[in-house]
């Protein structure tokens, strides 16, 4: 076994924690976040959302069932830099194709274990999140430290334009679902569910009216899952670049627009909010995260910053209509003020940690938006019925 080098995390503040190299060698500077999640970290390092981040994972022992070619949820890792108490080189899963180390280094993504990552979190939580640089070529706290001061800071930089697709696509592949294994002979298989398969008691002319139903997602950062899930609704999907004008949208006359999930703080992609201003009375709107602030811009509405945000597949979330508690994956360092929008939306979801705003309803246009993350992926599933709410909006006209 080759002895792995040291590294070094020097946060904005100052503060300095010191571990071992897990993935490439390097240096990279990114706003340190932590994520309470205790799976899923392939889904995590490859979420979009990510760009321009360092994430802390706060579970200890991550790597343990290896990576595949199934779980990614974009092209490849889109995080800075990944902190982890203790990367395990050895796998334990019948789907695993590589570890987790392997992988960051094939990837080019410098990593950081053996450090105390409770530490990181308790300091995250209690000074907010910050810049930070992890490095494996310079160790001195002092050089590092100068180095991430002159960094402008994410709230700074246009991160979309880092992630969204260069042209337009079709995506017509649905959710995963397990084939069971026949008597115990064959292992059991993924297999795409179709809208069909997931809808049985319906009758055919009501699967051909869903399936007639189309929609334009404007990639800021779009996960996968995401796609998948809105192929299970009956939609059919096509994919445009973030910049994409609203006229050229509203002319292939989609049934309705989805505003993506995406990465960095929604006041720097002014592109988007002022397309989304002019497609706001023109289609029904669905908006996912970044979307959902992009949207509550675009209504003129004010964001602002959550000292440390919410990362993880654990934060309970109301929903105002039936008052049903739903347990979300969250990725998100912005909030909509949603009392700054005067009136035009009501409140339709609420975070039941810290009172936050989750999710919003336009009172007299077909808009529904929210903060989390439906499609989950890593995640539970309990908030996937927003993809068929929208539907139902849509064929209520």
């Amino acid at each position: 076994m080759t002895e792995k080098k040291k590294a070094v995390l020097v946060l904005a503040d100052g503060t300095v924690f010191e571990g071992l190299s897990c993935g490439a060698h390097g240096e990279t500077i990114g706003e340190v976040v932590f994520n309470t999640s205790m799976t899923g970290y392939q889904e995590i390092l490859t979420d979009p959302s990510y760009k321009g981040q360092i994430v802390t994972m706060t579970y200890t022992q991550i790597g343990n069932y290896g990576i595949n070619a199934q779980d990614i949820e974009s092209a490849g890792p889109k995080v800075e830099g990944f902190v982890v108490k203790e990367c395990l080189g050895f796998t334990s899963n019948w789907r695993s194709e590589t570890s987790l180390s392997k992988y960051l280094k094939e990837n080019n993504i410098v990593s950081i274990e053996s450090i105390d990552t409770r530490a990181l979190t308790k300091h995250l939580r209690d000074n907010g999140v910050q810049m930070g640089i992890i490095s494996t070529l310079d160790l001195n706290p002092e050089s590092l430290l100068e180095k991430v001061s002159r960094h402008p800071g994410i709230s700074a930089l246009d991160l979309v334009k880092e992630v969204t697709t260069l042209k337009p696509y079709k995506w017509n592949e649905g959710c995963w679902k397990w084939e069971p294994a026949n008597a115990g002979v064959e292992s059991s298989k993924l297999k795409v569910q179709s809208y069909n398969e997931g809808n049985t008691k319906l009758n055919p002319s009501l699967v051909t009216r869903h399936l007639s139903l189309s929609v334009v997602v404007y990639d800021f950062g779009i996960k996968m899952n995401i796609l998948r899930h809105l192929v299970n609704a009956g939609f059919d999907v096509t994919v445009v670049p973030a910049k994409t004008p609203a006229e050229e949208v509203i002319a292939m006359d989609p049934d309705g627009i989805v505003l993506s999930n995406g990465p960095g703080d929604p006041q720097t992609v002014t592109y988007a909010v002022e397309t989304t201003k002019n497609i706001l009375e023109k289609k029904p709107i669905l908006g996912i995260c970044l979307g959902h602030q992009i949207l509550g811009l675009a209504l003129g509405g004010k964001t602002y910053k959550l000292k440390f945000g919410h990362h993880g597949g654990n934060h309970p979330v109301m929903d105002l209509s039936s008052e049903k508690v739903e347990i979300t994956a969250q990725n998100h360092n912005y909030c909509v003020d949603i009392s700054s929008i005067k009136g035009r939306v009501e409140l339709s979801h609420k975070n039941l940690y810290d009172g936050t705003e989750e999710g919003m309803k336009h009172k007299d246009l077909p808009i529904i938006s929210i903060q989390y993350h439906p499609e989950a992926g890593p995640g539970p599933n309990d908030s996937n019925y927003i993809f068929k709410r929208f539907r139902e909006m849509i064929e209520e006209g």
